[in-house]
């Protein structure tokens, strides 16, 4: 399996690597221009379904392989620590975004109530100043990393200038789809499953509350 993963990477066109990353990275793309996603589908990397086009399994694949940083290495072991640094604020991001879509009480959020609306984004907050140093330990590891704080802030910019499809949306650069992909590029670059990146973070969560 990882030698036909191989063989797919090397046959891929150079110049479509950074698109093959983007794409597995987002999961999707939704209103692209066919001159960006059709040089993908016609090597069989990516396939439009409706208004979205996803990444096939052999993008997937080479993504995971051109991402993933040499296992054993030291700087695996200092991404690592930073993941693992990671994931009880990623339970954290979580928990907002559910309170901001729902109320307490199960009933979807109509944001007719300010007051909660403002304690959410207090919540909000406090996500924010604690990924900050997490990603700023990032940048010193991982090259362009710098680009999901710079997306975090924009997002958080336009969301409280009024704009709230910027802190959940999947339509847009939202403050938790650049989350997404952060977590995303984390995990193929340490060849984590999601299995047990679930795993890990309940661990970890546990852990801190004990």
């Amino acid at each position: 399996m990882h030698s036909a993963a191989v063989e797919r990477t090397d046959t891929i066109d150079p110049s479509l690597a950074d698109a093959v990353i983007d794409l597995v990275l987002r999961g999707m793309w939704r209103g692209t221009q066919e001159s960006v996603h059709r040089p993908l589908v016609d090597a069989g990397l990516a396939m439009v379904k409706g208004p979205m086009v996803l990444p096939t399994e052999s993008a997937k694949q080479a993504a995971a392989q051109m991402l993933r940083i040499p296992a054993g290495s030291g700087q695996e072991a200092q991404i690592t620590a930073v993941y693992e640094a990671f994931l009880p604020i990623n339970r954290k991001i979580r928990e907002v975004c559910t309170a901001w879509q729902c109320r307490p009480d199960g009933s979807v959020n109509d944001h007719g109530d300010s007051v909660y609306d403002a304690e959410v984004r207090e919540l909000l907050e406090d996500v924010h100043e604690a990924i900050q140093p997490v990603l700023r330990r990032l940048e010193r590891l991982l090259a362009d990393s710098g680009r999901y704080l710079t997306g975090l802030e924009e997002a958080l910019d336009r969301f409280d200038d009024g704009d709230r499809q910027w802190l959940a949306s999947p339509l847009c650069d939202s403050y938790h789809t650049v989350w997404m992909r952060l977590h995303q590029e984390l995990l193929l670059v340490l060849g984590i499953s999601r299995a047990e990146d679930e795993a890990r973070e309940e661990q970890l969560v546990r852990g801190s509350h004990g």
